[in-house]
């Protein structure tokens, strides 16, 4: 991984050569556990506003202190249109959308994230733009260059894989594997066969269409066979974790 970062191969660069990416979500409003994420050598952070008290001023925080070091993808809350261009405004590299059951309202966020004549999005002036002063490079990029993740956790996303995996625009499906059990009455029961299978077709139908796929993994161990079977996007675990199982492994030592 390293190697590939002397490289220089960019975070998109990287998904379209199918090369691994490890992650983590980011939850508290601290900017500088951004910063060491991408100092350590994290290929990306996902900035989770779908469940935390993060808001769009918070990402661009994020963003002005990692200064590039890695890709910030950012999970907005909603399929909300405004909350979308709200966020591509700050300058990320792209969003994950969460609770995408169709191929229709996957084209919805897609048309959400592109500017005319491919989508609908509106065209504003922040930091993306660099306030004006990039205005129009932005406006010819921009829609070669946004992520754009539909989350897959429910079954009905499951049973709507096929379809939504062909919809164009999309640069990969990541999956909410604990939500997903939870939609099957299975809380909590990732590991369950009836879950692993339900996982498995969304990444064979994926594969099948040439979109690579990501999941959550709440701990290294738990991310290994995914990395075996061949996804990509591993987003591992979490800030506020990380945390608490570094003072928990000190206070065992020591204790």
């Amino acid at each position: 991984m390293l190697e590939e970062k002397k490289l220089g191969l960019s975070f998109r660069q990287k998904i379209k050569q199918n090369k691994l990416c490890i992650g983590t979500f980011l939850t508290l409003p601290c900017p500088e556990i951004a910063e060491i994420c991408a100092e350590a050598g994290m290929d990306w952070v996902l900035v989770d506003l779908e469940h935390t008290t993060l808001d769009v001023k918070d990402v661009q925080s994020i963003l002005q202190v990692i200064n590039r070091k890695c890709a910030c993808i950012v999970r907005v809350p909603s399929k909300e249109e405004t909350t979308i261009k709200r966020v591509l405004d700050t300058g990320v590299d792209g969003i994950m959308v969460p609770h995408v059951n169709t191929a229709e309202e996957t084209m919805s966020i897609v048309q959400a994230c592109l500017y005319p004549p491919e989508g609908k999005r509106s065209v504003g002036i922040a930091r993306a733009q660099k306030y004006g002063l990039g205005f129009k490079d932005y406006l010819d990029k921009s829609n070669e260059e946004i992520l754009i993740i539909p989350q897959v956790e429910h079954i009905q996303g499951v049973d709507g894989i096929d379809e939504i995996a062909h919809v164009p625009g999309i640069s990969a499906v990541f999956i909410g594997p604990y939500d997903l059990s939870g939609s099957m009455g299975m809380l909590g029961e990732v590991k369950s066969p009836q879950v692993q299978g339900n996982i498995n077709k969304v990444f064979r139908s994926c594969s099948k269409a040439g979109i690579p796929v990501g999941i959550f993994c709440a701990d290294v161990g738990s991310a290994f066979p995914y990395v075996e079977q061949g996804f990509i996007l591993i987003a591992l675990g979490l800030d506020s974790r990380f945390l608490i199982d570094s003072v928990r492994r000190v206070i065992d030592q020591l204790g």
